[in-house]
């Protein structure tokens, strides 16, 4: 990164500061001393996640800002102040609800629900046997199907998720990682079915499987099997799925695992920086996929920090594209992001407390100028939410949007000395990151070693022993504590559906051609052996109706398994 700090004009006078200089310390002699030797503070130190706060800022904190270089115009590089010249007065945030579970048939009935309610995307959860590539009747299976999302085992169950939902007029997310190239296929292809082409789809593949090591565990092969198969997408959809945002490289679970606010940016982007150079390395011009590079980051209860999070990944993501990946076309330097609000802040001790958390996330979001929300709904630290907590967190978008006027002016904390700092600030220590992990080698080798989940260990550990301590108030948890009832109404999966479930995997079995699907395989096996783009044999095998298990047992068998190091 090139630092033009020196040579660039400031927006204040050095003759300015020096007068604001002294009477900054005036104040601190006189009235501070005064009120501090009356009233001391309530701590001897506050801080973010990641960096102290002070009492108080000035234009002495924001000295060196140059407003063209730092900060500029909506819809300009570097997008600091967001990536549309107008933001929310044109249009608001896309608003998402995160849904799946049981069956197929299930979820597309919420589905249907949600749309109905006003929702202007689709998320979809997959269950943890989907999210490991492995079919529902798998005895590593069977005690979580249906659990935490939708089981997909094959085209079949596609077809009925989507059904009556007209592909080419929805946005579809999928949170899918390691076998996210066989759920793309199954989309495309269902898609086919319904008489759309691929090129009209929208939508997006999480694809991020390098955060999966780091922060979550649903990896199915070693890391550069993986990343090969996260590039293949990005590829092929160049090409042939150009509305398709090929990868959602998520901050998200590494915050939820405990890293600071810093740690998320520097981190997510060290991956990010692994993806941009597998592609290219396959002679893919940066800018003919990075304008359908998306992101998904978490946001949690540190109002302004959250605000100029936002802020720091767009300008260090413009920067990093520019100077390092050497984009030209400016929608390959604009970073747009999904968020969700933080897992890890829901609470089950007085879970309606959640609402608020949420209500205050989402805010924070919007101010910092991002492109979609889904709320975590207040019952989740319980279960999978009722429907009555889906209605209230979407309400909450909503009243968010058409209720409280900010979404009415282009960031509007912008000039916040605040702000401002810490919008430096947190690019300046994930800078620190990103550098520590290209000495490394990159992030499959920092992941590799274990370095960087120790990082968000360590992080975590802190941040628990503060709770415990009661250094961190959580409201309800270590403080203002109650006899607390949980909410009665509670989701879970009926175990009918899944003896369904494996019951229509069966019987799916037995109607396809079984040569068909074992050709396809042995294909998808070649062409794992040698350096070709998977994504066209995926399909193939898809097309056959070859499980997910298959699909993905096949491509095991010539990757192998990854096997986690030891993180102390």
């Amino acid at each position: 990164m090139t630092d033009e700090r020196a040579s660039q004009p400031t927006l204040f006078s050095e003759e300015a500061l020096a007068t604001l200089s002294r009477s900054l310390h005036a104040w601190e002699e006189g009235q501070l001393a005064k009120t501090l030797q009356r009233q001391p503070e309530r701590s001897a130190a506050f801080s973010t996640s990641s960096l102290p706060v002070q009492r108080v800022y000035t234009p002495l904190d924001v000295a060196e800002m140059d407003y063209a270089r730092d900060l500029g115009f909506p819809g300009e590089y570097p997008f600091t102040r967001g990536v549309q010249p107008t933001m929310y007065r044109g249009r608001f945030w896309t608003m998402r609800q995160y849904a799946g579970f049981g069956t197929a048939e299930e979820s597309n009935q919420k589905f249907r629900y949600l749309l109905s309610q006003g929702q202007t995307g689709l998320s979809v959860a997959f269950d943890l046997p989907s999210q490991l590539g492995y079919d529902s009747d798998d005895e590593m299976a069977i005690a979580e199907v249906g659990q935490v999302g939708v089981a997909i085992d094959s085209l079949y169950d596609m077809e009925t998720l989507f059904d009556g939902i007209p592909l080419d007029k929805v946005s579809t997310s999928m949170t899918i990682n390691a076998p996210a190239a066989v759920m793309l296929a199954m989309y495309i292809v269902a898609a086919e079915k319904q008489g759309v082409s691929a090129d009209k789809l929208m939508g997006t593949t999480q694809n991020d499987v390098l955060k999966e090591y780091v922060a979550r565990g649903t990896y199915i092969f070693p890391p550069a099997a993986s990343v090969r198969l996260a590039a293949d997408i990005m590829a092929y959809c160049a090409e042939h799925v150009p509305q398709w945002n090929t990868i959602s490289i998520s901050g998200y679970h590494i915050r939820d695992a405990g890293s600071t606010a810093a740690q998320e940016i520097g981190f997510t982007f060290a991956n990010a920086c692994a993806y941009v150079e597998a592609a290219m390395a396959r002679g893919v011009d940066v800018d003919k996929f990075a304008p359908r590079i998306s992101w998904i980051f978490n946001t949690h209860n540190n109002f302004f920090e959250e605000v100029a999070k936002y802020r720091a990944l767009r300008r260090l993501w413009a920067r990093l594209m520019k100077e390092r990946f050497g984009a030209k076309d400016p929608r390959s330097m604009m970073l747009r992001t999904h968020t969700q609000t933080g897992g890890s802040t829901l609470m089950a001790q007085q879970p309606e407390n959640n609402i608020v958390r949420a209500a205050v996330q989402t805010l924070a979001a919007v101010i910092g100028g991002v492109q979609s929300i889904a709320l975590s709904c207040f019952d989740e630290a319980l279960a999978l939410p009722t429907d009555d907590a889906q209605r209230i967190a979407l309400r909450t978008q909503q009243i968010i949007a058409h209720e409280t006027g900010v979404g009415d002016t282009v960031d509007p904390l912008a000039g916040s000395y605040f702000v401002e700092h810490l919008t430096n600030e947190l690019e300046r220590k994930a800078v620190e990151y990103l550098e520590q992990v290209d000495e490394m080698g990159g992030a499959v080798q920092a992941i590799e070693s274990g370095w960087m989940q120790t990082q968000i260990a360590e992080a975590a550990w802190e941040y628990q022993r503060d709770v415990d301590e009661r250094r961190e108030v959580i409201v309800g948890v270590n403080e203002y504590k109650e006899g607390g009832d949980q909410p009665q109404a509670i989701f879970s999966v009926d175990r009918r559906l899944v003896d369904h479930q494996i019951e229509r995997l069966g019987r799916h079995r037995k109607e396809r051609d079984i040569a068909a699907v074992e050709a396809s395989l042995a294909a998808l096996r070649a062409a794992c052996e040698g350096d070709a783009n998977l994504m066209p044999p995926i399909i193939e095998a898809v097309r056959a109706y070859a499980t997910l298990g298959e699909i993905c047992g096949a491509m095991r068998g010539v990757f192998g398994e990854y096997q986690a190091p030891t993180v102390i």
